[in-house]
């Protein structure tokens, strides 16, 4: 499983190891701002995409929809992990797939563990 993180404080893979993921299954790549987004989601091709709300220049919610208006591949599943469960809300009314607090990212069942 392809994951692309757009995370600007944490480190997604020590999130996941931390929790029980199998991480040595996952292909896990994390960029810490959200410059070029569409680019990097496009080269990567991932099967989950974590959309962290607040990261600069553009929020995850801007990426989000940047992402759905345009012709890039959309990732299987789309997961809005902001600190903010508010923020993962209006990510998921616009298109997200699942909204989770980040430090809780380890507790989803898509994870091998």
């Amino acid at each position: 499983m392809r994951v692309l993180a757009f995370e600007d404080h944490y480190d997604i893979e020590s999130i996941l190891t931390a929790g029980g993921v199998k991480v040595s299954e996952l292909v896990i790549k994390q960029y810490w701002n959200s410059n070029e987004a569409l680019n990097h989601i496009q080269e990567f091709t991932p099967d989950v995409l974590l959309l962290d709300h607040y990261m600069p220049p553009e929020t995850g919610l801007q990426v989000l929809k940047s992402l759905l208006s345009s012709d890039v591949n959309r990732p299987q599943t789309i997961i809005a992990m902001s600190s903010e469960m508010g923020r993962n809300k209006d990510m998921v009314l616009l298109g997200a797939d699942l909204g989770v607090v980040k430090f809780q990212l380890a507790d989803l069942e898509i994870w091998p563990k």
